[in-house]
């Protein structure tokens, strides 16, 4: 339906054009009047998240993995999404099948983690599945971290001041 809506439209411009079409002004006018109509409908179709930065400079949001509900701070210089074993169980992942193989750097020190793959994880209207993460063992961080496996799946982000602004693919 809405295919044949911007087909109408652009019939109807075009039209308008040819009527106009020794009159440069009028041509601009409706070209612009065109891909204003256009710019306003992908923004409805976007979407985004806006997170607005904490306290502490963090930027720290609630998402949700497979349903659960998961506090994450945003981490750029995360390779991966990392979940304390604590939100991992929370969130029912296979815990006793994971093999903590991976050496990862947190803020505590080195430590192991274990690969695994997210079915689903959403924050706000951005929803995401098959999202690689690690875990690390109980105890090691106390934050889940959304780094690049997530983030890299995005239209893009950006940080504006005190805004963090997550923006998926329409």
């Amino acid at each position: 339906m809405s295919r044949l809506f911007l087909v109408l439209l652009l019939l109807t411009a075009t039209a308008g054009a040819v009527v106009a079409y020794r009159d440069p002004e009028q041509v601009a006018r409706a070209s612009d009047t065109v891909s204003d109509l256009l710019r306003h409908r992908t923004r409805l179709k976007t979407r985004a998240v806006e997170v607005q930065r904490g306290r502490g400079g963090e930027f720290a949001l609630q998402a949700r993995i497979n349903g659960v509900p998961a506090p994450m701070v945003v981490d750029t210089g995360a390779t991966s999404v990392v979940l304390t074993y604590e939100t991992a169980k929370a969130a029912g992942l296979p815990l006793e099948l994971l093999d903590y193989d991976v050496d990862v750097e947190t803020a505590g020190g080195r430590t192991k983690a274990a690969r695994l793959t997210l079915d689903r994880l959403a924050i706000g209207k951005l929803v995401e599945r098959s999202v690689p993460a690690l875990v690390v063992p109980h105890g090691t961080m106390k934050t889940n971290l959304l780094g690049m496996t997530f983030l890299d799946r995005l239209e893009r982000w950006e940080v504006r001041a005190d805004r963090l602004m997550l923006h998926g693919y329409p």
